[in-house]
């Protein structure tokens, strides 16, 4: 038939297609703190039937920056990523994150209160940078990361054998206010919309801690000349980035529960809504609310781009959009594992008010004990077998 490829390469593009899956895929992991946790579950089910599968382009925002840092820059197959992924958060605790010892929580919480009390009067010798000291996330993530002189170098390993297209890393600036994605990839360019900007670099473990500093909780980093946070506060378009390095169908790992009617309806807290309860509906609505919504513009779109003539498209197509999300609420389940903490951080979060709703999402964040976590992972890969085949069909791949 004129025009077609000959038989033997279209057997070859379809069984490298089985092999390494689509050239368009993209992977997204929002943020969530310790409940990224739950993205590695889902990828343990999707590596273990398709161990050979590629990612081009990966986007990771928050501690869903960790996740993709690693697949990135890992020089083995997906089913060896995935499986490292897995052991460094089976074995994570909040000891390996921040500084939990009475000592430094209690010189720590005593600068908060005195920069407090101070009026602005104590200048640069007041100043405060987080709740917590988060040195010990940066030791373990040089190590966990394979980082020589903080530079990731398995990704421009991969970027140079053909193994990656490009990764994404968002931050926000706390200089200008503004969303920052760093860009490190094979034939990228920097792209600009408002409060949103974008720059390539070589993407560092300094990168990969701003985009997971917890606002107020984890201290800024300083890249170049501005310092820079948690990278899911001003990101409104959290499917943005991974759209313009150029993918085209796109898998998207949320951390947030899907409330029923009936659910969303039921009060969560015993009388006045404690300061845990409060942040928790900020933190939510800054890490898992954004992608919902971003998701539901997008499947609208594609909805209006689907009804038109494709000559009448203006060069826009239809993107293949598939969100997953956890089949139970992460953050009531904290509860059940808030007595693990160590005593001198468990006192303070109780002091916060956690113990006083029946959702402490706040410290569904900050919960890096190995039980939640492998709860958390164990949760995801069944959820993702319960979708198995629909991401088969999604991939369009056959198991091995």
């Amino acid at each position: 038939m004129p025009g077609l490829p000959p038989l033997p390469l279209l057997q070859a593009q379809a069984d490298a297609n089985r092999t390494h899956g689509p050239s368009d895929l993209g992977l997204v992991m929002g943020g969530g703190g310790a409940r990224a946790a739950y993205q590695v579950g889902f990828l343990r089910h999707l590596a273990s039937r398709f161990p050979e599968l590629h990612l081009p382009y990966i986007t990771g925002v928050s501690a869903g920056a960790i996740n993709a840092a690693l697949l990135a820059s890992h020089h083995g197959t997906f089913l060896q990523a995935v499986g490292e992924l897995s052991e460094l958060w089976g074995n994570l605790t909040v000891r390996d994150v921040f500084r939990v010892d009475s000592r430094t929580l209690a010189v720590s919480s005593m600068r908060w209160l005195k920069k407090l009390g101070s009026g602005g009067m104590g200048g640069a010798r007041s100043e405060v940078r987080g709740l917590v000291d988060t040195q010990p996330l940066h030791a373990f993530l040089t190590e966990a990361l394979h980082a020589v002189d903080g530079e990731l170098t398995g990704i421009r390993y991969n970027l140079e054998h053909g193994r990656l297209r490009a990764l994404a890393i968002s931050t926000t600036s706390y200089s200008t206010g503004a969303s920052m994605t760093w860009l490190q990839g094979t034939d990228v360019e920097e792209w600009e919309r408002p409060h949103r900007l974008t720059h390539c670099a070589t993407i560092t473990v300094d990168h990969v801690m701003a985009s997971a500093a917890l606002p107020l909780l984890f201290p800024a980093v300083q890249l170049g000349n501005a310092w820079y946070g948690d990278g899911g506060i001003r990101l409104t378009a959290p499917l943005s980035p991974v759209l313009h390095l150029g993918a085209r169908r796109v898998l998207a790992i949320s951390t947030r529960y899907d409330k029923t009617a009936a659910e969303a309806e039921e009060s969560t807290i015993y009388g006045y809504p404690p300061p845990a309860q409060v942040a928790g509906v900020l933190l939510n609505s800054i890490f898992l609310d954004l992608l919902d919504n971003d998701a539901h513009r997008l499947e609208r779109l594609n909805r209006l781009l689907e009804s038109l003539p494709e000559e009448d498209r203006v060069g826009l197509n239809p993107v293949k959009l598939l969100v997953l999300r956890p089949s139970r609420d992460l953050g009531k389940l904290a509860s059940q594992f808030e007595a693990q903490l160590p005593g001198a951080f468990r006192f303070l979060t109780r002091g916060l008010g956690t113990r006083e709703t029946k959702s402490p999402d706040i410290l569904s964040l900050v919960l890096f004990q190995p039980d939640y976590l492998r709860t958390l992972m164990e949760i995801g890969e069944a959820d993702a077998m319960a979708r198995s085949d629909e991401i088969a069909d999604f991939l369009l791949l056959d198991p091995p």
